[in-house]
Order: structure tokens, then C-alpha cells, then sequence
């Protein structure tokens, strides 16, 4: 009799993820501007970059779900290349050297698991992240805790994660003869190319002692379905960062610094100098509105600040335009507009006696625009199969970017996703 009271209370429970989900990811990224701030805030910006990443997700159970995601990253910079601007040819800010940080790859690796009430009322993830690149190694943890209510129109939402990481600085080379117990000007460097403008070239060059820089954010969502056509999301975020927070790389020229050259290339005054914490809040609002069966609308805005003194807006549209059932178009476009951090200074601004400088131009004032435009290809039934993989969708996406500096970039995106059979 017990057994048959419990079988009659069991209720049927849909599954969270019915199978097994594979998407590979894919996106081809190109940049240009006058602006680098490797090279002081005036040289080349110039960079491509090529990534591939994929991503499962596997049911464990009925509320479960584990998901791998793998990515790796390679790029070719100008920009970066210019570390060491003197290993061939005519040194110059506005071209590339063919020196070892010219190119690179990033690779990271995410696990993360989320469990699902019986209900589907109460959502909890977890998740555990390790990136590397040539100069940096990073160790992330991170969580999240959701709760729907009021027959889930209504839901609230908490995360919260941990970025660790470890850098391996690498400096300008002109600058490591001059660290302490450096050979300065009798380096190899100097002794075998000449030294034009101020021949007297003394800069004062020391290492950073702390290799470390921690990232602690804290978010929080309220997301509310208005109607039947339409919902809206507010966000607040947190993050506070502590540690080296300027990119040893980065070179400052001054303006009461003479002016010293190796061929056209101007050789470093200092690095770039920024306090070791920073605090950052952000606040953002989405709505999203169905308007009939064929066209959707999705905006965004966001409001941050930081106690650099940045003060930024972002306004965004989406105008989702399904025109069979199985391909929907994604024209956007997207606002931006920052100010200046305090510390900021255009190439041979900053002076010497300041405490913290830099001519990085990502943080000076600016505004910026970017339109996009997207295909989706969806099969709910994914009948298209490769072995055992059906094919669900298929993404494709372009945008182009433009800052009123001499900045500029465009990235393709494409994305496949498969179910298992």
C-alpha cells in the first residue's frame, strides 16, 4: 500500500537538457588606429586575431548539467610586436617588428555545473576557469543562485566570481639595460645602433614587484515578463581589482623629457604607472519586446563608473526579423561614449613628476558606433547530421566598429550548434 501511495504521487519532470548539446564557435578579428599605447600612444594598432572554441553540454540527470567549454586564441599584432622594435631593419612606431611578441596564443578552459530545482523555481551553478597566455596565467572560480516566483514571471538572481591571476612581465627593450645593476647605455643595444635627439638617454626604469592581480566581482539581476509580449531585465554590478594593474609593456613619453631616437623610433621615457586597485559599478536595464510573429525588438542600456574617473553610457538595439521558420536576420547597432580616466595622457602630455600616467587610448575620452548585422539558420528537428550529431543552428555574424579616434575594427562570428543523437 506504501508503494502504490508513492508511485501515485510521482509527477512527470521534464528534463533540463533533453541531450547532449555540442557548439563549435569560431570569429575572425581585425583592428587598426594611429593610437598604440605600446608605442606611447602614437604608432600602429594593427591586429588580427583568430579563435575557435567548443563548447559541451551534457545532461547528468534530469537537473543537471555539465558543461566544457575549450577555446584557444591566436593573434598577430603590430602593436605588440614593437616590445622589441630594434631585432631587424628600421626601427618605427608605424611599422611591424618581426620579434617574438608579434604573434601569440590564449587558451582557456571552463567547467561548469548547474542543478535545478524539482520545480524549476531555484537554479544554482558553479563553475572553475584557468586561462593562459605568454605573459599572463589565470585561475577564475566563480557562482551563481537564481529564484523565480509569481508562476515564473518574476525572477531574481545573484553571481558572483574570483579571477586570479599571475603575470610574467615583459618590458620595452630599451628600457631592461637600465634596471637596477643594468650596463644602461654600454648594452649591446646602444653600442651598435646610434642614438639621435638627446644622446644622453637615462631613463629611470625599475620592475614591478608585485606579479599578481586579483578580480572579484558581484552581480545581481531582477527580471520581470511586463506582458505577454514583453520582459525587462536591471542589473547592478561590482568589481573591484587589486594589484598590477598597468601593462608593463606600455610605454609614457613625457614632456619635459628631451627626446631620444634609435632610427624613427622613439625610445621610452617610462612604462605605464596606474594604482594597484580599482573599483568599478555598473548599472544596466534590457527589455525585450515580441511584436508579432516576424519581428522582435531588443534594447540595452548601461551606465558605469570607476574610481578612475571614468564615466561611461551603452545604448543598444536588435531588431530579431524572422523571414522563413527556419532563418531569422539580426540588424544592430550599438552607442558608446566613455571619459577620460584621471591618469590618462595623449603621446608627450604627461609629465615626469606625475605620480601615475598613461596614453593608453582605451582609457581617454571618446565615443564610438558600431552596426552589426546576422543570419540564423535553425532546424528544431535537426535532421542534417554529421555521424552522430544533428545539426540545430547555424549563426553567422559581421559587425563593424568605430571610435572618433583613428581606431577602428570588424569581427565575423560564426557558430554550429548539434544535438547527439
Amino acid at each position: 500500500m506504501a508503494q502504490t501511495d508513492q508511485d501515485a504521487t510521482n509527477v512527470y519532470k521534464k528534463r533540463v537538457l533533453e541531450t547532449s548539446e555540442v557548439d563549435f564557435l569560431s570569429s575572425y578579428y581585425s583592428q587598426n588606429g594611429d593610437n598604440a599605447a605600446v608605442t606611447g600612444g602614437n604608432g600602429t594598432e594593427e591586429l588580427t586575431d583568430a579563435t575557435a572554441t567548443f563548447v559541451v553540454s551534457m545532461p547528468m540527470n534530469d537537473d543537471d548539467v555539465l558543461t566544457i567549454d575549450a577555446g584557444i586564441s591566436a593573434y598577430t599584432s603590430a602593436s605588440s610586436s614593437n616590445i622589441n622594435p630594434f631585432d631587424d631593419g628600421s626601427a618605427d612606431p608605424f611599422q611591424a617588428s618581426s620579434g617574438a611578441s608579434s604573434s601569440d596564443l590564449w587558451a582557456n578552459l571552463t567547467g561548469s555545473y548547474s542543478h535545478s530545482s524539482d520545480d524549476r523555481n531555484t537554479i544554482w551553478s558553479t563553475k572553475i576557469s584557468i586561462s593562459s597566455e605568454y605573459d599572463y596565467f589565470s585561475v577564475g572560480v566563480g557562482g551563481s543562485y537564481s529564484k523565480l516566483f509569481n508562476e515564473k514571471n518574476t525572477e531574481l538572481s545573484v553571481n558572483a566570481n574570483v579571477y586570479l591571476d599571475t603575470w610574467n612581465p615583459i618590458y620595452p627593450f630599451e628600457l631592461r639595460p637600465f634596471e637596477a645593476g643594468g650596463n644602461g647605455l654600454n648594452n649591446r643595444l646602444f653600442t651598435t645602433k646610434t642614438i639621435t635627439g638627446n644622446a644622453n638617454y637615462n631613463p629611470s626604469f625599475q620592475r614591478f614587484s608585485n606579479q599578481g592581480r586579483n578580480s572579484y566581482s558581484l552581480g545581481f539581476g531582477f527580471s520581470q515578463i511586463l506582458d505577454k509580449n514583453v520582459q525587462g531585465l536591471l542589473t547592478v554590478d561590482f568589481i573591484k581589482q587589486q594589484g598590477l594593474l598597468s601593462t608593463p609593456f606600455q610605454r609614457v613619453y613625457f614632456a619635459d623629457v628631451a627626446d631620444s631616437f634609435i632610427d624613427s623610433f622613439q625610445l621610452a621615457d617610462a612604462i605605464e604607472q596606474l594604482p594597484d586597485s580599482r573599483f568599478k559599478v555598473a548599472f544596466g536595464g534590457r527589455l525585450n519586446w515580441y511584436l508579432n510573429e516576424r519581428l522582435t525588438m531588443r534594447s540595452f542600456y548601461r551606465y558605469y563608473f570607476d574610481d578612475w574617473g571614468i564615466n561611461s553610457h551603452t545604448a543598444s538595439i536588435e531588431f530579431p526579423v524572422k523571414i522563413t521558420d527556419k532563418f531569422t536576420l539580426y540588424p544592430s547597432y550599438r552607442f558608446y561614449n566613455q571619459t577620460s580616466a584621471d591618469y590618462f595622457n595623449p603621446y608627450e602630455v604627461a609629465l615626469s613628476t606625475d605620480e601615475f600616467y598613461t596614453s593608453d587610448y582605451d582609457l581617454s575620452e571618446y565615443t564610438a558606433n558600431q552596426f552589426g548585422f546576422g543570419v540564423t539558420y535553425t532546424d528544431i528537428f535537426a535532421k542534417p547530421h554529421i555521424w552522430k550529431l544533428g545539426l540545430k543552428s547555424i549563426d553567422l555574424k559581421f559587425y563593424k566598429y568605430d571610435r572618433d579616434t583613428t581606431f577602428g575594427s570588424s569581427i565575423v562570428t560564426t557558430g554550429f550548434k548539434f544535438v547527439m543523437d
